[in-house]
């Protein structure tokens, strides 16, 4: 089976595969955290069929009756079992703000609340990033905290 991982600047990534019955599905993970579940026409693979809007919960749910081994999940459901409390995995996109810069630089958990726990760079888990790590396009930031300050992260890595 091939993934096929592509880059939509400014939106987020698309990822699609064809399954061993031959359909053409995908997910369009946006900057956001929203994600859309879609289904394409088996005749023209360009062409969607069916999409389903996600929120960053359902995507969770989803995910973990998929059953996938993702740290991040892992991370979740760790904080699932604390009232008000979430982890979420953040993109940094190529132009964001703080490509090329430090976590420190961000100030992030005094801007927003949230903490940085990881981040997930090719495939590779780094765990507590130190204030001098830099981040690179494609990293996977992992955070913790209440709703208000996730979103206030992602806004953060996003818009500056």
């Amino acid at each position: 089976m091939e993934l096929q991982r592509t880059a939509l600047p400014g939106t987020g990534v698309a990822y699609s595969l064809a399954t061993a019955e031959g359909q053409h599905i995908g997910v369009l993970a946006h900057l956001s955290g929203r994600r859309d579940l879609i289904s394409y026409d088996p005749q023209d693979p360009e062409r969607v069929l069916h999409s389903v809007e996600l929120d960053q919960s359902e995507a969770r749910t989803v995910a973990h009756l998929l059953d996938l081994p993702v740290f991040v999940d892992q991370v979740t459901a760790l904080a699932r079992g604390l009232d008000g409390v979430e982890a979420v995995r953040i993109p940094v996109a190529a132009g964001s703000p703080y490509c090329g810069r430090s976590l420190g630089d961000t100030r992030a958990r005094t801007r927003t609340g949230a903490s940085v726990v990881a981040v997930v760079r090719d495939g590779r888990v780094i765990p507590s990033p130190r204030p001098d790590f830099e981040f690179l396009p494609g990293d996977g930031v992992v955070a913790v905290g209440d709703d208000a300050a996730t979103a206030a992260l992602r806004e953060l890595l996003i818009d500056g």
